[in-house]
């Protein structure tokens, strides 16, 4: 069994959600990460801070935050165990964070430390 990471997504990281809408996603994301869990196929995971954020770039240059430039941010991830990426495509489509227009999830498999993929 390999691992996948599930990486969520969101278009725009600027938009604020109520607090009311943000308590939704987190129950609905808890009980989605919970079914998964249940299989016995999560390994681990969390969401990302938006504040005390910085990108690094070339010539030592540091910018506040993922924002300015670019137009999306990922917002957290979570590594499940599946036989084959497809399995883990199944995982993502469940994902609620595809709820919010121009949201994705990205399924990479996890590179094994032995050097093979």
């Amino acid at each position: 069994m390999d691992e996948f990471m599930l990486i969520f997504r969101h278009e725009d990281g600027h938009k604020v959600a109520s607090p009311e809408q943000i308590q939704i996603w987190m129950k609905q994301t808890r009980d989605w990460t919970g079914g998964i869990s249940a299989q016995n196929k999560l390994s681990g995971g969390n969401g990302l801070a938006f504040d005390d954020a910085r990108v690094v770039r070339p010539n030592n240059v540091v910018t506040n935050g993922p924002f300015g430039e670019v137009k999306e941010t990922i917002g957290g991830f979570i590594i499940v165990k599946a036989g084959s990426v497809d399995e883990a495509v199944e995982f993502a489509k469940g994902c609620p964070v595809l709820q919010g227009e121009g949201n994705s999830v990205e399924v990479r498999k996890v590179a094994k430390g032995d050097g093979t993929h």
